[in-house]
This record gives C-alpha cells, structure tokens and sequence, in this order.
C-alpha cells in the first residue's frame, strides 16, 4: 500500500476481453513522479496470477489532475473466480504495489452453483459480544453472509470443510449490521459452517 497516490481501475466488461485504463492521482496532496513497470491479474482464492500486456510509463502525477493509462486484457482463457487487478510501481523511485480497486468476477457454470436464500436467525459467539448471523444469500458469482453485532466482526466460512475465500466485507456502524462476501457455494457442496472469531464453534447452516 502506498497512501501518496490513488490508482483506480475503471473498466468495461465485454464478453471476451475487459477494456478501461488505471486513473492516476497524488492523493497526499504533493506532486509524484510514478513509473508504472507493470500490472497484473491476482485471483483472489490464491490460484495465483497473471500479467497484463501493459507498456512501462513514466507520469508526472499531480494531486488535481488524473492521468489515463488504457489497458485490454481477454477473459476468456481465465478460469471461474474473483480477480483483482494490481500494479507494481515505483514513486519517487521507491518500489510499491499498488491495489486498484473493486474486484471482478468471471462466473460459474450456471448449473454447478447454488442459489436461494436461508433465514437463519441464529446466535453465536461469547459470552460478551452475542453475534446474530442473520441469513446466508447464494447467488451465482458469491454469497453472502448478513449478520448483526455491536460492532464489526470477522468470519470464517467453509463448505463441507473446505476454505471459502472472502471477497469483501462491510460494517453499518448505525444499524448495527453487517455484511460478509465470499466465493459461491457449489451444488456439490451440502452445509456451510460460519466460524466467529472467539466463539466455542463453528454454526452450521444446511445449503438449499
């Protein structure tokens, strides 16, 4: 991470290639001077990564004005999953990567996923902070685990005991609920255990 610069993907989904450009700006309200040497694709589960066809560029990147750098990659050699696009640069000449945004998906066979909605309404966690896993959404590309709590909380998820890699996760401080993102649930698999951290053990939730 590097808080002197903001790099953003904005892009464009088309059916066989992702095309939009990396949107460059000092966000420590100084001027930089960035080398970009290099982009690449990380999937998300840890199935590893992928470099991008992107030129080295050079850019004077100032704090009220962004830079374009266009980029095109195809989709269609990469297996299901979540992918993140990241780059390697260097500011000022010190080398740093750089995340660069929201994630995409590459779906699943339609017919290997799970889909529905489970109401769960079911308490776990200690004895001092009481955790209510609301209900568990699956849908084709994710699930989602919603939950209340007086305060953030980190799960855990597994599929008949295998690791499911998050996404994201998000926090509503002021209604006191909160969201957790992660891979889909396939039809292979038959339970989902949602682990919270400090809690005796894991709450398991039958998948529809």
């Amino acid at each position: 991470m590097d808080d002197r610069i903001s790099i953003r993907a904005h892009y464009e989904r088309f059916p066989a290639t992702v095309k939009g450009a990396f949107v460059l700006r000092a966000a420590d309200g100084d001027p930089h001077q960035v080398r970009i040497e290099s982009a690449r694709l990380v999937e998300l589960a840890g199935a590893g990564s992928r470099s991008i066809d992107l030129q080295p560029a050079t850019l004077d990147v100032a704090p009220n004005l962004d830079l374009f750098v266009p980029f095109e990659f195809p989709v269609t050699e990469l297996g299901a999953g979540w992918y993140g696009l990241a780059c390697d640069v260097l500011v000022d000449g010190v080398p740093t990567e750089v995340p660069t945004g929201d994630p995409f998906a590459v779906a699943w066979p339609r017919a290997s996923v799970r889909r529905g909605t489970i109401a769960v309404g079911k308490a776990v966690g200690g004895k001092s902070a009481k955790v209510r896993i609301e209900q568990v959404e699956c849908g084709g590309d994710s699930i989602r685990v919603v939950y209340a709590a007086p305060t953030r909380i980190s799960l855990r998820l597994r599929a008949d005991g295998i690791a499911v890699a998050q996404i994201a996760e998000a926090y509503d401080e002021a209604a006191g609920r909160g969201r957790v993102t992660a891979y889909p649930v396939l039809k292979a698999h038959e339970r989902l255990e949602i682990d919270v951290l400090g809690s005796a053990g894991p709450l398991e939730v039958r998948l529809p």
